[in-house]
Order: C-alpha cells, then structure tokens, then sequence
C-alpha cells in the first residue's frame, strides 16, 4: 500500500496519514516517520514541529532527513510515513539553486526520478504527507510560483506511483484515486 495524502494547510492531511499508518503497522504498532521539516529560528514553525512530535505514537521511530529516497532504500518494509514532501522539494530546490534565474524547474526531474523509484520499489505501507498549493491564488513573487510549479508536479509523479490518493479538507479525506 502505497498512499499519498495530499491537503492545504491545517487541513488534516498528517493526522490522516498517522491514522492510516497506525492501522497499517498491525499489532506491533511499528511505524518509521520521517520528517522532511527543518527546524528554524521561528518560534512559530518551532511550534508546529512540537506539535507533530508530541503526537507521534511512543512506538514510532523518527528520522529527520531531507533524503527520502535514501531513506526508503535503507528499509523498505517497515511501515512508513513522510511528513511532508513540500518540505523535501524546498530541499531539493536549494540544492539545485532553482528558486530564481536561468535554472528551471526540469533540473530536478532527476531528483523527481530518484524519489519516484524509491517509492515504486518500497515493499511496505508508506503514506506520503504532502501539501496542495493548486488551491490557492498564483504566488505574487518568482520563488513561490517556482515552489507551486514544483510541488504540481512532484504531485502528480507521486499520484501516479502511488496506490490510493486522497484529498484531506477539513480533516475529511476525499478520494482522489484507488486501484484495486
């Protein structure tokens, strides 16, 4: 089973993917949790980690990393969940310095590429958290509309290797798509 939760901001989408998880690791309760988020000089980004970390199950393993492909090939059977790819494409992004100038977005297709295989080669349950920046009006300055082109795309790379994607509004979960 592979998910991907998709959702705008406070719209529930990570206390889904948790949900999902949990079921997902059995009786053992074992989930691997991989947290794409920086921590920053912010007391208000600072603050909504801690509220991520204090809800994790005392069962869960946690590892912050931006490398998610590395990740999923060190253990590709324990149950996991990314929180949240936007988080790995604003690394991505800097690695590739692809916020602003002649660098385009289509540098990172092997960034993209990498991620995707690592996803098709995972054996076991993984949900992916990741934001949905199509709502919303076109960012007014070059970087953020860099950031809301990556992400549609990222997105849809990663609905098409994954298994069930849902759209998560107001801590409701909407399917997007199933296979059977």
């Amino acid at each position: 089973m592979r998910v991907l939760a998709l959702g705008g901001i406070r719209s529930g989408k990570s206390q889904w993917a948790e949900a999902t998880l949990t079921t997902a690791a059995g009786p053992n309760g074992h989930v691997r949790y991989v947290a794409t988020g920086s921590t920053a000089a912010d007391p208000e980004w600072s603050a909504r980690i801690a509220v991520h970390r204090q809800r994790r199950n005392c069962l869960w393993s946690t590892v912050e990393s931006t490398d998610v492909a590395m990740q999923l090939r060190i253990d590709d059977a324990t149950p996991t969940l990314v929180d949240d790819m936007g988080g790995w494409l604003v690394a991505a992004m800097d690695r590739r310095g692809t916020w602003t100038g002649d660098v385009v977005m289509t540098d990172m297709e092997a960034d993209v590429d990498d991620l995707v295989d690592a996803i098709g080669s995972f054996r076991g349950p993984l949900a992916l958290v990741s934001p949905e920046v199509g709502l919303t009006v076109v960012p007014a300055i070059e970087s953020g509309r860099r950031f809301a082109d990556g992400l549609g795309m990222l997105n849809q790379r990663l609905a098409s290797v994954c298994d069930h994607v849902v759209l998560v509004v107001a801590g409701q979960p909407l399917t997007v798509k199933e296979t059977s």
